[in-house]
Order: structure tokens, then sequence, then C-alpha cells
């Protein structure tokens, strides 16, 4: 079957260009990895109507659930390849399905470098964080622990110093950082530890500190994941041609969301933004007003 349109990633801002096109009762397919970003987070906190927070998993499991109820069809798979053609693209799958159409939406993601300690997947938007933007304001004036890497850390360091006071970096990579940063940690009387973790203690959803290599057991109250590194999924965008920055973001017209190859369109954090729920939301929900008027002019 041909689709109107295709969404490669099925996480907010492909669920909320689903909705939208669902309800221009297009032919649509969303095909997902359920491994993005929003799949490991346990609370976002800074979305209007969830004051007390809400999962990604919530978020994902009704936003599937909106869109099938619109006839949405929806593929557990993952894209491996996508080429142009003369009517449009082919995207094939790692499991050896083929698909084709005249429209792609690229909401591909970002997925974050988070290091393998099993204690901290429960606590990921709970008690320990990644985005300062987001959950910033979670640690106000609690003893924080950064977990992180080089200048990284230091920078998440340097953020947060804005919510609380409390603060202590661990280097667990132990990659060098500058004289002039070291000076800054020691002006702000931020405990400095550069040593490789042995465990992140935690109960349940509560993060309470780390344990190093060296038997030491470093106590807090939350902790701020910082190694960067973080794995832009822009690879689909590339095998297209469309433009990417340095750091493999996607650029697309601020209006339509249309990248600089005509009939894909990108949203969410691979996009260059900011990389937030609310604008994953938005965008995803604008690429897909304009996928609706391209289907509306192809038929006319």
């Amino acid at each position: 079957m041909d689709y109107k349109c295709i969404i490669v990633g099925g996480g907010i801002a492909g669920l909320q260009a689903a909705i939208q096109l669902g309800r221009y009762m297009h032919q649509v397919l969303v095909i997902d990895s359920e491994d993005g970003r929003s799949s490991i987070c346990h609370s976002y906190h800074n979305i209007l109507g969830y004051p007390d927070g809400v999962s990604g998993q919530f978020l994902r499991e009704i936003g599937k659930k909106h869109a099938e109820k619109l006839g949405i069809e929806f593929l557990t798979d993952k894209v491996e390849t996508v080429k142009k053609a003369d009517e449009g693209f082919y995207l094939e799958t790692a499991r050896g399905s083929t698909f084709s159409t005249k429209r792609v939406l690229l909401a591909t993601g970002v997925m974050d470098r988070i290091p393998p300690f099993p204690e901290l997947r429960p606590c990921l938007g709970i008690s320990v964080y990644v985005c300062p933007d987001c959950d910033g304001y979670e640690v106000k004036d609690k003893k924080t622990i950064i977990i992180g890497s080089g200048r990284t850390g230091v920078g998440m360091t340097k953020t947060l110093s804005y919510w609380t006071k409390e603060l202590v970096y661990i280097n667990h990579e132990q990659e060098p950082i500058k004289e002039s940063d070291q000076q800054w940690l020691r002006d702000h009387r931020v405990e400095y530890i550069e040593s490789p973790i042995e465990k992140v203690l935690a109960t349940d959803s509560r993060f309470e500190g780390i344990l190093l290599k060296s038997g030491e057991k470093i106590i807090g109250q939350r902790g701020f994941v910082a190694f960067g590194g973080n794995e832009v999924r822009s690879q689909l965008a590339k095998q297209l041609g469309v433009e990417l920055l340095e750091n493999k973001h996607m650029l697309v017209d601020p209006r339509s969301k249309m990248t600089n190859v005509p009939g894909v369109w990108a949203a969410g954090d691979v996009v260059a933004h900011s990389e937030q729920v609310t604008i994953a939301m938005g965008e995803g929900s604008q690429a897909a007003i304009w996928i609706h008027k391209d289907i509306l002019n192809d038929e006319l």
C-alpha cells in the first residue's frame, strides 16, 4: 500500500503529527523502534495540564491509542534505509519490510548517553535528570550530584548552580578539565571528585547517592547525568541529503518544518531546537498541517 505519509519515529513529535494527520483522515503509517528518549523518562514536570508530572511511557501509550482511533497504522520496526525515487520514497526496515510514500516525516529524536548503571533507569525523570531546562527546578535547594564527564559535567554544574548551591561533580570518565573550570568549582564550593563510579545508590526510583570505586559513598538527594555525546538520530536524513548542522541536528523551514529535500519533513528533538516535549508536540502538529496542505495540492 502507498501511504500518504510515513512517520519515522513514534515519540512525542511523531505521535502528535499522527494525531493531526488522522484528523485529516489521511492514510498514514508510523514506524517506531520503541527505544526513543521519551520511553525512558518516568516523569516530565513542565507540561501544561500535568503539574504533578507525567511519564513519557504514559504519553506514548495514550498518544498511540488516540492516533489508532483516527485510523493511523503502527509498525514496531526500525527504518534502516530510505531512498528517493521518481514518485517519492522507498523505506526499508530491519525486519525486511519495504514501504513507499510521497512524504516522509522524520521524528527520529535523540538518545542521551547514560552510563550503564541499572539503578539509574527507574530514577530517570523522578530523582535523576538529564535536561536542566526541563528539570533544573526539581533540584532547587537540594544536594545534587552531577554524574558526568569532563567539560560537559562542568557545564551542567554551572547551569544547576542557578537552582542549588549544594553541588557535587563526579567526573566518572576522568576526562581532564581546564584550570579555569577547576577554579570556578573551587570558588563556588562545588565538591569535585575525579574518580570512576562503582554503583548508583537508589531505592526504587529514589536516588540516594554514589558508591565510588574507592569504596567511598557520596550521599545526595538528586542526580543529573551530563556525559555529552548524545546520539542525534539523523542517519536517515543524511541518506536523503537533508541539510544538517555540525552537531547532526536537522535544519527545517521554521514555518512548514520541511527540510531542504522536497517531501521530507522533520519534527522533534532531531531538529535544531531546545529539545523540549512541548516544542516537539508543536512541531509535530505544525509539520502535519503542512503535510496535509501538500497532500491537498497534489490531489488538486
